[in-house]
């Protein structure tokens, strides 16, 4: 067999095996973007559809009364606006402190650094049941219960250690010859992190940014805990009010659902580029 022939026979095999991976992957994807599917094509069925003897897999019956009952909802809309501030609060206050610490843990040499990167990552892996109680109390002797603020300081206290063991490894990276042309060209510690650092490793900026947001988005535990007023709590703690001792209202729920959903689902195809490589880069730079 002539060299032309192998390449031929392996390229042939190298087509296969790429469609067998393409076919695959096909498979994967379909299984996990079902329960998606079915959340979206559930929120437009009637009643009659939703509770029918007949397993419909689309609407026979588009309606879109589910999304306009909850959205001339008052209560609904309530919680939108209480999700959302909590949401960026939350994000706020988790670059605020992650951010510098990260940085600070990464350009330089600080006594015990290991130490604190081994309490981030144990932090981490806490469970919020386990904080809700002593935060409980620190609350309520700061009387921060039944306010915004409660449960997005508690949101960003597991939010911040994620940002410094993703962030710190990017500072790390960055050239130190970066720190000095921007000291010969004036620009102070500030002007220099915000002007130099910040645009430097903006693909892991990205990263923390929408984790933070996310975590806060899809809280519940600490906004049901802290947020004492019912007309405070968030998206995600309201979803009940459509069960009923006269039945559930499924094709409402999943409107519901897919409501709170569509933010995460929207943040990670468009910025999927940044998350994706976010994450890897900062796993593995040292």
């Amino acid at each position: 067999m002539n060299k032309k022939a192998k390449e031929t026979v392996l390229n042939s095999k190298e087509r296969r095996k790429n469609l067998l991976n393409c076919i695959i992957a096909i498979a994967i994807a379909i299984v996990f973007l079902f329960p998606i599917y079915w959340l979206v094509a559930m929120s437009f069925k009637s009643d009659a559809e939703s509770f029918g003897k007949i397993v419909t897999y689309y609407p026979h019956n588009f309606t879109l009364d589910p999304w306009i009952e909850n959205f001339t909802d008052a209560e609904f809309l309530k919680s939108l606006k209480n999700s959302m501030f909590i949401a960026l609060l939350s994000m706020v206050l988790s670059m605020t402190f992650g951010v510098p610490a990260a940085y600070g843990m990464g350009r330089y040499r600080v006594p015990g650094s290991k130490g604190f990167l081994l309490t981030f990552l144990v932090t981490q892996m806490l469970p919020a049941s386990l904080m809700l109680t002593p935060m409980y109390l620190i609350f309520n002797k700061l009387h921060l219960l039944g306010t915004y603020l409660g449960p997005a300081l508690a949101i960003s206290s597991g939010s911040v250690p994620f940002i410094v063991v993703t962030l710190r490894p990017y500072f790390k990276s960055v050239p130190t010859a970066l720190d000095d042309a921007a000291r010969i060209d004036g620009c102070g510690v500030f002007r220099s992190f915000f002007k130099i650092m910040i645009p430097a490793i903006k693909t892991g900026i990205i990263t923390v940014v929408v984790i933070s947001f996310l975590n806060g988005w899809n809280d519940l535990a600490y906004s049901m805990t802290f947020n004492v007023k019912p007309e405070m709590r968030p998206l995600t703690a309201n979803i009940y009010k459509f069960q009923s001792k006269w039945g559930t209202k499924w094709n409402c729920i999943m409107a519901y659902g897919t409501i709170l959903v569509l933010p995460v689902i929207l943040l990670f195809v468009f910025l999927q580029k940044y998350i994706v490589g976010g994450l890897t880069a900062g796993a593995v730079k040292e």
